[in-house]
């Protein structure tokens, strides 16, 4: 797969402080209203946290995806994995960390024994905004039948994602 790399990496300057963007990051219950996704509980560093995913993930939604990607269709899991992530680190405002199976929803995973990607938020001052860094790491671990798949669903969906948290924050700060 010469196309594809062991990571991605995408920026964003949003117009809120630090304090606010890391707010809106690290409390459970902010990341999963922009993050489309309901958390058990608070971030613990060392600690899994369960989720749910909000909404509907349909195949032909899926395969719909995969297709625009140049991908073959691939069946995805009836039941998700109960744990979303393990928290790898929280370093007040400027990186957050956690483990988690890239692209859950794929059939083809074992939970137990899938390998986790590596995703951290990094934090710096970009004028009166901030600079948010999603940097996801680790997809040479990643099974080969996998691989690429994970790697370009979830790089469409950092982008997504960065789009989410920006009108998260900006919709907060128009009210």
């Amino acid at each position: 797969m010469n196309d594809v790399t062991d990571r991605i990496e995408k920026q964003i300057v949003l117009r809120s402080p630090r304090a606010r963007v890391w707010r809106a990051i690290t409390d459970s219950r902010e990341f999963g209203a922009w993050f489309g996704v309901e958390l058990d509980g608070p971030w613990v560093a060392g600690k899994p946290i369960k989720g749910r995913f909000k909404g509907e993930f349909s195949q032909e939604m899926i395969d719909e995806w995969l297709k625009e990607l140049g991908l073959p269709p691939s069946p995805i899991a009836k039941v998700l994995p109960e744990v979303f992530c393990v928290v790898e680190a929280i370093e007040p405002e400027h990186r957050f960390a956690f483990r988690w199976i890239p692209f859950g929803i794929d059939a083809g995973i074992d939970p137990e024994t899938e390998p986790k990607t590596l995703v951290e938020f990094h934090l710096t001052d970009e004028g009166d905004g901030t600079l948010l860094k999603v940097v996801e790491s680790g997809f040479d671990n990643v099974p080969p039948a996998r691989r690429k798949r994970a790697f370009l669903m979830n790089t469409g969906g950092w982008e997504s994602q960065l789009e989410n948290i920006a009108k998260y924050l900006d919709k907060e700060s128009a009210s």
